[in-house]
């Protein structure tokens, strides 16, 4: 057994690095658990979401169970009965009863940063560095500041610095499609949208491309027929060079990597996406676009680490270490599963800090690869219309209607 200072009598110390939710649900469960835990989020005011939603699975709320928040207390979301696919006249061209719950990236966000002690949670920390020196690891941060403790969590997304100083050579990788993603007041929709929109997960499939969409919180979080956002996604391919090179050129000409704040995409890129949602997607859905006041663009990535621990008191989680493309909305549920695997196996081997990583890393890097491999398999069609024929008759399979429904947002098919 390891002399680990998590078993002295003295209570153990945990370092988040990343305050959005990732950081949150280690941070929360740590805290049941008994450990003093700080987090520190480089932003210098609280996290605000760009109107993202957020699909829920049977392990997310069972994960927000153990933190100590009540799901039937705090309306997690809105439950829609099931999907439907709308044909480019606006006609239902398929229905599937499969009843779930829609979120939105603030109304959740909200609930996890309510539970947790403000005086706990550091704003304006940039890590630069991390350090391990035997029973300590240490950051330190830009403003010269710096926080020691017995574990170190790196829970700060894609372009985690955790993982840059410990493991630089993983990198997210651009997929070759974008997502024009946004929300629209539901009272500002026509009443027929609303009908044949708003109680749904709907999809609209122009050829080569795919539109999605759900209903969430409204801006006071109200759930409430009427008061609610509806949500859309929509996946349009782009090549790295031209495509993706022109969406993320901003108002001012500066050209942004995999990027761009909403409010510097250029007024013509916006107008360009509008037309083409009036000419390729279901009238419904053209309209929710038509309406949305300030779209923005996520470029598609992967990211898919070989490790979990970097350390012998060092780990990253969530998006850090494996960001798996939105087929899946599996993004939110995967880091809440990824902090609940860490306590346990923190539980689990009480004074042997490198047992507990250990067993960690082998439970949730199968699975993190397993979410990123059924997420490409799930993107490859619109992947695929910057390939080869063959490749994008190969990936038809997931394209009909049927598959759509079936298979997206779903947790079967992901086999570690």
């Amino acid at each position: 057994m390891t002399n680990d200072r998590s078993t002295s009598e003295a209570q153990p110390r945990a370092l988040v690095i990343g305050g959005s939710m990732a950081g949150l649900f280690a941070a929360l469960l740590l805290r049941r658990e008994g450990w003093s835990v700080d987090i520190y989020e480089r932003i210098g005011a609280e996290l605000a979401g760009r109107g993202a939603g957020i699909v829920t699975h049977r392990e997310l709320f069972d994960v927000l169970g153990r933190t100590g928040i009540d799901t039937e207390a705090a309306a997690v979301g809105v439950a829609v009965p099931g999907r439907r696919v709308l044909d480019r006249s606006g006609r239902i061209e398929g229905e599937l009863g499969l009843r779930q719950v829609l979120t939105s990236w603030g109304h959740l966000y909200g609930l996890l940063r309510a539970a947790f002690p403000t005086e706990n949670y550091h704003h304006g920390r940039n890590l630069v560095a991390v350090t391990e020196v035997g029973d300590r690891v240490t950051a330190r941060f830009s403003d010269g500041s710096e926080a020691s403790g017995d574990l170190l969590i790196g829970a700060d997304g894609i372009f985690s610095s955790v993982r840059s100083q410990l493991a630089a050579e993983v990198r997210p990788g651009y997929a070759g499609y974008i997502a024009w993603r946004g929300l629209v007041d539901e009272r500002e929709l026509s009443p027929r949208t609303r009908a044949e929109l708003c109680d749904w997960f709907g999809f609209s499939l122009p050829p080569g491309e795919q539109m999605l969409g759900y209903p969430v919180a409204g801006v006071n979080e109200e759930m409430g027929v009427g008061e609610r956002r509806y949500n859309f996604v929509w996946y349009r391919p782009a090549d790295a060079d031209l495509g993706l090179a022109d969406l993320l050129t901003d108002i001012d000409g500066v050209r942004h990597e995999l990027s761009i704040p909403p409010t510097r995409i250029r007024p013509e890129v916006i107008a360009s996406m509008r037309r083409d949602a009036e000419r390729l997607l279901a009238p419904q859905f053209a309209e929710v676009v038509r309406l949305t006041r300030q779209p923005f663009i996520q470029a598609i990535l992967d990211l898919e680490t070989p490790r979990m621990a970097l350390g012998p008191r060092t780990v990253i989680l969530g998006d850090a270490a494996f960001v798996a493309r939105p087929h899946v909305g599996m993004g939110v549920t995967k880091a809440a599963g990824d902090a609940a695997a860490l306590v346990d196996a923190l539980r689990d081997h009480p004074g042997n800090l490198s047992a507990a990583l250990a067993k960690f890393e082998s439970v949730r890097l199968p699975f993190g690869s397993a979410v990123v491999r059924r997420a490409r398999d799930l993107g490859a069609y619109m992947q695929a219309q910057i390939a080869t024929a063959e490749e994008r008759r190969m990936a038809e399979r997931h394209r009909s209607p049927e598959a759509v429904m079936a298979e997206t947002a779903v947790t079967t098919g992901i086999a570690a």
